[in-house]
């Protein structure tokens, strides 16, 4: 592995550009979840959308077995040998795109070298899926380097499955699904357990949405993620005992909840369970709401989802927090939440598309004065996912 400090001015944003005509050039989107949260690992729907916010590759082949990594925003380089890339696993920069490529390679497919030169544009712990964005571009752009096709669900399930043994984050397929199978003008109504999927029409007339960045970073190896799936699992073990066919906390019906809501013997374990059930019936709610143009409804069931993921789940933080209540009391605001992990990262606003300005305004004065730093605001178009461009 190698770092150079040296300044790597010649591959800034300009470079992927002028080199198109050498290399391959791809992109993957973030994403942003207008509703379902944390229950992609529950076995529950989802109902995320790819955003105009991209990760860029450029990538070219070498002979040998060394992949070089090359990002326009910093100022060192990751070199690695595709020998033994279980060396690089706690790499603080790199180990997302080679936990891919190493997925590539134990299912048998015949790989050399390649140098990666990443452009991106997710900002990086902001909730938004910065890290799938990665890992589904690199993999798309190596198997097409090297001429294997590859399903778009496939490539999400290998990203999946390569954080999970790679990176050590029991992800849910939620990120990478989007980043891969994004539609434009579309969100996805996911259901987690069988991978059944809908493109789901987001009309929302003169209406616009706003993703709020608190800018506080968290990472989610070491944030609370993997601690509320183990609650998770420990209330579904107790649900269990009175529904053994149920397989997942979001399998159940909320009077099946209720109805054994006393067998779970951890009261936060019980939160958690009654998060994911409640939840799961949102996202179906609220489906049905955009299907019948009911925006109002729609956004009545984000703000109950962010009620739940504050007191139940007990994700949220005094950041996001500020932001979505101080949301709540704008006049021309619908709806707001905070959208993926939780404890920092983003919200996600339906905001009336003439009042976006003055809303930005509001909330940026307000969170200032009570965090002591600065939100940052993106007005998101919904995109399409993994391509070569």
């Amino acid at each position: 592995m190698t770092y150079d400090t040296r300044r790597l001015n010649r591959f800034n944003a300009q470079c992927i550009w002028k080199f198109r005509r050498k290399n391959k050039i791809f992109q993957a989107p973030g994403r942003v979840n207008l509703i379902g949260e944390h229950i992609d690992y529950n076995g529950g729907y989802v109902f995320p959308a790819a955003i105009d916010k991209v990760s860029t590759v450029a990538v070219r082949r070498r002979q040998d077995s060394i992949i070089k990594l090359y990002a326009t925003d910093l100022q060192y380089i990751v070199e690695a040998d595709l020998n033994n890339l279980d060396q690089y696993k706690n790499l603080k920069w790199g180990n997302y795109q080679l936990g891919v490529i190493d997925q590539i390679i134990k299912k048998g497919m015949k790989i050399k070298g390649a140098e990666f030169i990443f452009d991106d544009k997710v900002p990086l712990g902001s909730g938004l899926s910065s890290s799938a964005a990665i890992e589904v571009v690199t993999a798309y752009a190596i198997l097409q380097l090297y001429g294997y096709k590859m399903d778009k669900l496939d490539v999400a399930l290998l990203c999946q499955k390569a954080e999970h043994e790679y990176v050590g984050v029991k992800c849910g397929i939620m990120d990478q699904f989007a980043s891969a199978m994004g539609l434009k003008d579309n969100a996805m109504l996911l259901d987690c357990n069988s991978l059944q999927y809908e493109y789901i029409p987001i009309k929302l007339d003169n209406y616009s949405i706003i993703i709020s960045n608190t800018n506080k970073k968290r990472s989610l190896g070491s944030s609370m993620y993997n601690k509320r799936r183990s609650e998770c699992e420990r209330a579904l073990a107790d649900m269990q005992k009175k529904f053994p066919e149920k397989k997942y906390l979001c399998d159940f019906s909320y009077k099946e909840f209720i109805s054994c809501a006393d067998d779970i013997k951890d009261a936060d374990c019980k939160n958690r369970a009654e998060h994911a059930v409640c939840e799961n019936l949102r996202v179906l709610d609220s489906v049905k709401a955009l299907r019948k143009n009911d925006i109002s409804s729609f956004c009545k069931y984000l703000n109950l989802s962010h009620i739940s993921l504050r007191d139940l789940y007990e994700v949220s933080c005094k950041e996001l927090d500020v932001l979505v209540e101080n949301a709540w009391m704008q006049k021309d605001v619908l709806g707001s939440r905070m959208t993926g992990a939780g404890f920092g990262g983003c919200t996600v606003s339906i905001v009336k598309s003439e009042s976006v300005k003055e809303f930005i305004e509001d909330i940026s004065k307000v969170y200032l004065e009570i965090i002591g730093h600065s939100a940052s605001f993106y007005i998101c178009n919904i995109s399409d996912g993994v391509k070569e461009i």
